[in-house]
């Protein structure tokens, strides 16, 4: 395929550069004292609410970080956009867009009502009802095959071979009843490529894989630059698909807040309960943050206020323009 004559170019500033604006967003915001841990998932409530940590990765492989860059924490539904495009790559973006549906609900990550209300059933892939969808149609002929394929696949997105956090795994298995009650009802609806228990089981396994602030950071980069991981050079999925897949993250990335992100943020992001949180800057390179305290959405709150101090320290909003110059008088 012709590579398109437009895309999303430039760059982001000198390493330098970056280095001081990513401290100074670190200092800045480090005694933020708003929001709460998550505490429904208990192994999730144990996290250390002063745990503040920044990377930003160029689409030049370019990377700098500050705070606790080397803390792991859970992936969450940070996972979902990245398996949403290994299901676009496997089966194609009109295939996927019937199966798993691409509109915002404007309800919360876990609503039963956007199922029942949208025609799709399954919502889109970045709420739950969307991402267990899209764990039961991954390639494979066995739950197993699956996994596999998940594993492989978001660890080329991190540049590193990713590992589920077994305390995390098992706390949420044992604490998952809406999105049982989730599966069960997509299951009835045919939605599903297995069986719901495994649909789930998958999924659940997803969201305690453990990452740091660095793999959110080379994650989101690989989105920004074509599919191929900036660190790596590894080509993960086709431009193609990273395009559909930040614009799915734009309209939905931060559930039922993602208008109030795009109006002081300007870029596609994803956020998970654990205090995760990453940007996507087409063309120049992904940020991640890490804080646990949450806000009542779920996002994390200094996360928040990191991403849009460097979006614009960084020139990075996507709607951000000033007028041509003209020559000549009116």
């Amino acid at each position: 395929m012709a590579t398109a004559p437009f895309v999303s170019t430039g760059a982001l500033p000198p390493r330098d550069r970056m280095q001081a604006l990513v401290d100074a967003a670190l200092d800045r915001f480090a005694a933020l004292g708003d929001g709460r841990v998550a505490d429904y998932i208990p192994a999730l409530g144990r996290a250390d609410p002063k745990g503040f940590g920044i990377a930003v990765v160029g689409s030049s492989g370019d990377a700098v970080t500050a705070g606790d860059c080397h803390q792991r924490f859970s992936i969450q539904s940070i996972s979902k956009p990245f398996v949403f495009a290994l299901i676009v790559q496997a089966i194609g973006a009109e295939a996927a867009r019937a199966k798993l549906g691409v509109n915002a609900t404007g309800m919360a990550f876990d609503s039963v009502i956007a199922i029942e209300l949208g025609d799709v059933r399954a919502t889109n892939p970045m709420v739950n009802a969307g991402a267990i969808a899209a764990a039961s149609l991954l390639p494979g002929d066995t739950a197993d095959a699956k996994w596999g394929f998940l594993v492989e696949g978001l660890s080329r997105f991190a540049g590193r071979t990713l590992e589920v956090d077994a305390e995390v795994y098992e706390s949420e298995s044992a604490t998952n009843l809406r999105n049982r009650g989730i599966a069960a009802l997509l299951h009835s609806y045919g939605k599903l490529g297995i069986e719901p228990e495994a649909a789930l089981d998958i999924y659940t396994r997803q969201c305690a894989l453990s990452v740091t602030v660095m793999d959110l950071a080379a994650m989101a980069a690989t989105l920004a630059n074509g599919g191929v991981n900036p660190v790596t050079r590894a080509h993960v999925v086709e431009a193609d698909v990273a395009r559909r897949v930040l614009a799915v993250l734009t309209v939905s990335g931060l559930y039922e807040r993602s208008g109030d992100w795009l109006f002081d943020i300007g870029l596609p992001g994803k956020s998970g309960v654990s205090g995760g949180i990453l940007s996507a800057a087409p063309g120049k390179g992904g940020m991640g943050a890490w804080s646990p305290p949450l806000d009542s959405a779920g996002n994390s709150v200094r996360g928040k206020a990191v991403t849009r101090f460097l979006s614009d320290a960084l020139g990075l909003n996507l709607f951000a323009s000033q007028p041509a110059a003209v020559d000549g008088g009116a």
